[in-house]
């Protein structure tokens, strides 16, 4: 699918609306919108669309449409579509549901849909439609929200579901919002590649995705990358968190969901700022139009009120930013401003000793913004206007405009206007705002996270670009087999894991041992002695583990415990002195492919369920990030005096496990070492257990 043919149908000038009620609707909105190209509509058994006059059939169309509008039932959709690929119209957007969200039978006649299209782009079936408010096309069956954009730039939303893409378009959030596309089932052309047709319009400033599932993660990898080559951000709504979400979402769509935690590590590899709600969503998005991805997490606000600063102080705690204290000189000249009745800091409560002083506060917010921290917020409810005057409100916005205007803003820094909540910032103040280069935002818990996704943002994209990854590897025909601990850890210890000093035994050689001093355990005391076989996972809860062994004797005996289960044994060194216990994961998901879960590992592993998910191919920087991510990573580099373990040691063994499973993608299913025992010198595997397509060495 190339940028130009889905540019002929995102930007058209001739488009054919086919259908009966909703295609008239839609010829409706075109019209009402403005559009300026010719519209053609198709029905045989209409006179005319909103009193455009109708075409018979597709054939007695004066031209090949840029665009059609496709509103016919699914069947007759599918001989429609290839009518229209036939006499070379540039894409088609199907109206028409009872396609794969069905099941079996839509699956059978959405094939037929995509085959029938024949190369032509086509977004659908079971989607709404597309609004283009730059070129004032909409190919929109219903009322919308949206404004023309006559100049300037705005964003462009891609959204599986119809319903929150027509909510969207009602926001009075001051957003401007250049496309709304609504893309259904996704049957051919998908959200990664309307991404790379709208970065081709420079019109756009960043790009928000509502997503129920995410098709190829190799082609979505590659137009995340497009997007940042281009400078274009990307945020995304992604639903079907929930196991009743991703129900949900199937059943909705026909896609399907992928592992939660796997979403978020593709968007963190990609800087794709990941929001829960459309709020949150808009408003992340009207920052990214505004400035761009942020450079730091450092903020300061300004209200007269001292509950507000504390708020503020705390929900930005909670999502990872900074309130710094001011500078000297910038704590000196609020000072100055404020008085000594004022207690200047960060965040700052004003007071109302100048509530209503144009240049006083101007004064204020100069020393606000001087402080040159990433994000500069001032907290500002206006009250009602049908009940209450405003006059002093527009009095504080005029002077932090006064104070924004003297201050040029450095790249990859913002200043915002946030309400407390939603509905106390009207929306002529939020598009007088934005005039400015001013974020308006209604709402303080979506201000401070559309603040740290866009620092999210900034710093993945001052980080080196991961690769695009790969498609899943074909896995080899032969079933999966549990291989033993010795042989998992033999395998590993090839690819360069450090492994303890061990080897296995028989019963009967244990006896040995303990009968003939002249035979010597294959390491000296103390030892470990664990059941060996094939399908011995879980050794711990079977009591099939015995740690700390003294001497031969106790050798014995735990192995007699044991042998009611078996005849094999593990014996191995007690490695001692751990600083922490990791456990290192390779597990396959049928769109990721294979991914690398780190975590607190040995017995605590359920009970803590602190873990990370890192997508493969990973560096090592990816890796040391992960690790940085977990809760007990203070105890990894060393807590309150006490030693860290050897962080090189460590990142060597997981990048050998890692690589490992990349050289056996086309057999591995799944590998666990748990625990790695992180050291003062070193990192020891101490158990290890490879489920593989075949079991072979190696």
């Amino acid at each position: 699918m190339t940028q130009a043919q889905l540019g002929r149908l995102l930007r058209p000038r001739t488009i054919a609306f086919v259908g009966g009620k909703a295609a008239a609707e839609a010829v409706h909105q075109s019209r009402a919108f403005g559009f300026s190209g010719e519209i053609w509509p198709v029905n045989p058994g209409r006179a005319d669309m909103d009193g455009v006059a109708c075409f018979r059939d597709v054939a007695s169309l004066p031209a090949d449409p840029d665009a059609v509008f496709l509103a016919a039932p699914a069947e007759p959709s599918v001989t429609l579509v290839g009518e229209l690929a036939k006499r070379g119209a540039g894409g088609v957007i199907c109206y028409a549901s009872e396609f794969a969200e069905i099941g079996p039978e839509g699956h059978e006649r959405q094939a037929r849909l995509v085959t029938a299209a024949a190369g032509m782009p086509l977004i659908g079936p079971n989607c709404y439609g597309m609004i283009n408010a730059f070129d004032r096309v909409a190919l929109w069956p219903d009322q919308h929200g949206c404004a023309p954009i006559t100049q300037g730039r705005g964003v462009a939303i891609i959204s599986q579901s119809g319903n929150l893409a027509l909510n969207l378009t009602m926001q009075a959030r001051g957003l401007p919002v250049g496309y709304v596309i609504s893309v259904g089932n996704c049957a051919d052309v998908t959200p990664a590649d309307l991404i790379e047709a709208l970065l081709a319009d420079p019109r756009v400033s960043a790009i928000g995705l509502h997503l129920e599932g995410l098709g190829s993660v190799a082609r979505f990898s590659e137009a995340c990358l497009a997007a940042r080559a281009a400078g274009i951000p990307l945020v995304a709504l992604k639903t079907g968190a929930s196991a009743k979400g991703a129900a949900l979402t199937v059943s909705h769509t026909s896609s399907l969901a992928g592992a939660d935690a796997l979403c978020d590590a593709l968007f963190a590899r990609y800087g794709v700022a990941r929001t829960h709600d459309p709020a949150t969503f808009l408003e992340t998005l009207k920052l990214l139009h505004v400035a761009g991805p942020l450079v730091g997490k450092r903020i300061t606000s300004a209200s007269c009120s001292g509950g507000e600063a504390s708020l503020i102080a705390d929900l930005a705690q909670a999502r990872g930013l900074e309130t710094p204290d001011f500078q000297p000189a910038v704590q000196t000249q609020l000072e100055a401003v404020l008085g000594p009745r004022v207690n200047v800091s960060n965040p700052l409560d004003y007071h109302t000793y100048i509530w209503g002083d144009r240049s006083a506060l101007a004064a204020c917010f100069s020393g606000l913004l001087d402080a040159e921290f990433e994000a500069s917020i001032l907290i500002l409810d206006f009250p009602r206007a049908d009940r209450c005057r405003v006059d002093d409100w527009e009095t504080a916005v005029e002077a932090f405009v006064d104070a924004h205007r003297a201050r040029p803003m450095q790249p990859g820094t913002v200043r915002i206007v946030a309400s407390s909540l939603g509905e106390n910032l009207p929306e002529e103040i939020a598009a007088r705002l934005l005039d400015e280069s001013i974020v308006p935002v209604g709402g303080l818990a979506e201000a401070l996270q559309a603040i740290a996704s866009s620092a999210s943002i900034g710093m993945a994209w001052s980080r080196e670009a991961a690769p695009a990854l790969p498609a899943p590897a074909a896995l080899a025909s032969s079933d999966p087999v549990l291989r033993s601990e010795a042989t998992s850890k033999a395998a590993l210890a090839k690819a360069g894991l450090a492994i303890p000093r061990g080897g296995t035994f028989t019963f009967a050689e244990i006896e040995a041992l303990d009968r003939d001093d002249a035979l010597q355990p294959p390491a000296p005391f103390p030892l470990v002695l664990k059941l060996a076989g094939e399908a011995l996972a879980h050794k711990t809860e079977l009591g099939a583990v015995a740690l700390g062994i003294a001497n031969r004797t106790e050798l014995l005996a735990a192995a007699r415990r044991m042998r009611g289960m078996g005849e094999t044994f593990l014996i191995e060194e007690m490695v001692s002195g751990a600083i922490a216990e990791l456990i290192v994961g390779i597990a396959r998901d049928p769109q990721f492919g294979l991914f690398l879960t780190l975590g607190a590992g040995g017995v605590l592993v359920e009970l803590l369920r602190q873990s990370e998910q890192v997508l493969l191919p990973a560096s090592r920087t990816d890796i040391a990030e992960a690790l940085a991510r977990l809760p007990f990573h203070a105890i990894l580099a060393g807590y309150r005096g006490r030693a860290g373990c050897d962080m090189t040691a460590l990142l060597d063994a997981i990048e050998a496990i890692a690589g490992f499973a990349q050289s056996h993608a086309d057999r591995l299913e799944e590998l666990e070492v748990n625990p790695l025992l992180a050291l003062p010198r070193g990192a020891v595997a101490v158990d290890a257990l490879i489920r593989m397509r075949d079991n072979a060495d190696g």
